[in-house]
């Protein structure tokens, strides 16, 4: 029906305001994006605070993990069927939820329970992105997308430093009731300055679908990340990986004949989305190498020869300056992209991390070098972020951008967890001995980060399959106008 995919537009109300629309989603974004770093200052403290043993209560950062697979996905079909605005909505007081839950906490069962519900609010980036499509200007879309891209990157820089502040001064606690603050900040600002979105693609939700992915993806990510606590080659890993393909093989048949499936595979398929979302698997895992490599480079002891017996503040501020570059280097990525179109910005964005990783092979002996190449890292992230979003956006219809996002996010949130097992891998088994512990050793730092450099190449090297299209004011391929409705099923 022609009505469901028209613009948000009543007789006597006013129109968005761009600028107001976008400050409010990439804040939004800002603060679902602090989830990931929030209780890294307190993990090691968490069997204590919790009286549970640490393989227990590593499961308040996986419940997180599988949470986002899950509601990636299906909370972004979710939106482009009923609304992006009000799926959001649903996120931002899931988060909330979450926190509280996790702010009155004293157990285990509560806090993996309140860390499951924030994991659930990770859609909130690729639902603001798909806002913007539907709300924003065609001429200032390519700098909108950006810079909400980058709040991904940016909420997950600053949040260590304000955690740990928070942890080495206040009740652990406090850390909760502080997001839960700023959940219900963004939940009244974005009612206030977003608005709903009719372009809609209406239909059936495919529960079956969204089981099958849910199944999949839960036993794929248990495998990878408990894997190394299991054993790598245990019955419990290889069952789990074993049934991840089966139940993903069953579900893409399903996706295959479904009338109305949850992810569109033959959309997928194209070329444009197909290889930025591989390039989004291995960018995913070379970023990762960074917050693994330069905390631990910081806070082993100085006797070692190549750690820098830092605080855990001290990781935080060497990190936060990250998070300024990248975004700052969205808004010049959105210049490049008008001018030379996603395609270009991605393969700059790759080679700058990868250059970033090369350097830090070299420079990691003091403070200002892991600054230094946390911030061209960052610049990198920067401009690979904010092309993500266009090339997808650029290559499918209005009323499946939801979706398309979302499931683009979920591919480098896959390709961070393969970097987490492989990483750990690497430096469990590249050690040295310092006072009768197993430490990681420098070359095991060294391999890691040529493994993260070798990756950016990766995505650099299928960016160039991706098809170069002429690039719109907007920074989309001529053609698609991604702030007007498609017509596309208008008719039916």
């Amino acid at each position: 029906m022609s009505d469901a995919l028209t613009r948000p537009a009543s007789a006597g109300s006013a129109p968005p305001k761009p600028n107001a629309v976008v400050a409010v989603l990439a804040l939004a974004g800002i603060v679902v994006s602090l989830m990931q770093t929030l209780v890294i200052p307190i993990v090691p403290e968490l069997p204590r605070l919790l009286d549970a043993p640490a393989s227990d209560t590593a499961w308040a950062v996986t419940a997180t993990l599988l949470a986002a697979a899950v509601a990636t996905p299906v909370v972004g079909r979710l939106g482009d069927m009923f609304g992006k605005r009000r799926m959001l909505l649903v996120s931002i007081v899931l988060l909330v939820s979450g926190s509280v839950v996790c702010a009155l906490a004293d157990s285990l069962v509560p806090m993996i329970i309140g860390r499951g519900l924030q994991g659930l609010s990770a859609a909130v980036v690729p639902l603001g992105i798909s806002i913007l499509r539907d709300t924003v200007p065609a001429e200032k879309l390519a700098g909108s997308t950006a810079v909400m891209s980058a709040s991904l990157g940016v909420g997950g820089a600053l949040g260590l430093p304000i955690a740990a502040f928070i942890a080495e001064n206040w009740d652990w606690h406090i850390l909760f009731w502080t997001s839960a603050a700023l959940g219900v900040v963004s939940f009244l600002l974005v009612t206030t300055f977003v608005p709903e979105s009719k372009n809609r693609a209406g239909g059936r939700f495919d529960l079956v679908g969204s089981l099958g992915l849910s199944a999949g993806l839960v036993s794929l990510l248990l495998a990878v990340s408990k894997g190394a606590d299991w054993g790598w080659t245990s019955g419990t890993t290889l069952g789990l990986g074993a049934a991840a393909v089966v139940i993903l093989l069953a579900w893409g048949w399903w996706e295959l004949k479904a009338k109305q499936p949850l992810v569109d595979l033959r959309t997928t398929a194209k070329t444009q989305v197909l290889f930025t979302n591989l390039a989004s698997i291995a960018l995913g895992f070379s970023m990762f190498a960074m917050s693994l490599v330069l905390p631990q480079l910081l806070q082993l002891p100085e006797q070692t020869g190549y750690g820098l017996g830092e605080s855990m503040m001290t990781v935080g501020l060497v990190l936060a300056p990250q998070g300024f570059v990248m975004m700052v280097m969205s808004a010049l990525s959105a210049k490049v992209t008008k001018a030379k179109g996603p395609k270009v910005t991605l393969m700059i964005g790759a080679l700058i991390v990868s250059g970033g990783y090369a350097l830090n092979i070299l420079l990691m002996s003091e403070i200002w070098h892991l600054v230094l190449v946390s911030c061209i890292i960052g610049a990198g992230v920067g401009f690979t972020y904010g092309a993500l979003p266009a090339l997808i956006m650029g290559a499918v219809d209005p009323s499946q951008t939801g979706a398309a996002n979302s499931l683009n996010t979920l591919m480098r949130s896959l390709g961070t967890s393969f970097a987490s097992a492989i990483a750990g891998v690497i430096l469990a088994q590249m050690t040295t001995d310092f006072g009768g512990h197993a430490l990681p050793s420098e070359s095991g730092f060294k391999v890691v980060m040529a493994i993260g450099a070798g990756a950016a190449l990766v995505a650099f090297l299928l960016a160039t399959f991706i098809p170069k299209a002429r690039a719109t004011a907007g920074g989309q391929p001529a053609g698609d106008s991604p702030a007007e409705p498609a017509t596309a099923g208008a008719k039916a």
